[in-house]
């Protein structure tokens, strides 16, 4: 009998249910753009990032704390924000020192779903944080599911891909008996070498390349560790942990 902790990948919030969370590090993934643009504020030196699941309690949190509230609904920054989902805005000179207070239509919904369904743990899984995500899971050695957040429940390929990253560094060290994660793996594998030219087919890319012109973040979201922090959810807050 293995001694192995488990892996699974669950390819959309509408499966997340199937899973038990309850003694697992769940790790939020949603490339394009939330949980990038979650590594990118904190390695660029924002307080925390306050993940919520509409504008208003965005705007009402912010106001608070003299926080910046921002998100997107669609791809667009969302009715009533000044401040987006794009990785690129968070630079040092605006982020530094502030709190961020971010709803998305995908990715902060599925941390929510998280909570409610009692994972242990969840950080915030994307390529900028690839290597930091990879060191946290093999410290931690406890079963993993890694969930993907689609798009509005629906199955999408970045996030799968970033699973298969995942996975092909760390599946020696779990047991993995789940065709989603296999699938992965063989996806990310077959086209590592080219992610930017497999990503110009993908649907969520021409969402945001061809409505918006998005093309420089789509390529910060796909390089690896350009923003290579660990964010970790403690008490209603994302926050950089260092891996021990």
């Amino acid at each position: 009998m293995s001694s192995k902790p488990t892996l699974h990948t669950s390819l959309s919030p509408a499966l997340l249910h199937l899973y038990d969370l309850s003694n697992s590090v769940v790790v939020i993934i949603d490339v394009f753009r939330a949980t990038s643009t979650i590594s990118s504020a904190l390695y660029n030196g924002a307080k925390c990032v306050i993940p919520v699941d509409s504008v208003p309690k965005a705007i009402e949190i912010s106001r608070n704390i003299d926080g910046i509230a921002a998100g997107e609904r669609d791809g667009q920054i969302a009715e009533g924000l000044a401040h987006g989902n794009s990785p690129l805005e968070y630079n040092r000179e605006f982020i530094g020192g502030r709190t961020l207070v971010l709803t998305t239509t995908n990715g902060t919904r599925l941390l929510h779903m998280a909570l409610e369904r009692g994972a242990d743990t969840i950080v915030s899984g994307s390529f900028p944080n690839l290597s930091a995500v990879c060191e946290f899971l093999l410290a931690q050695n406890k079963n993993v599911v890694l969930g993907c957040a689609g798009w509005k429940d629906r199955f999408n390929l970045e996030d799968t891909l970033f699973a298969g990253a995942v996975i092909t560094r760390i599946k020696k060290h779990f047991e993995i008996h789940c065709d989603s994660s296999l699938m992965a793996e063989a996806m990310y594998n077959k086209h590592k070498n080219n992610l930017m030219g497999f990503a110009t087919k993908l649907t969520h890319y021409h969402r945001l390349v061809e409505r918006f012109g998005l093309i420089d973040d789509i390529k910060f979201c796909l390089t690896e560790d350009g923003a290579n922090v660990l964010p970790v959810y403690r008490e209603g807050r994302l926050v950089v942990e260092t891996v021990k």
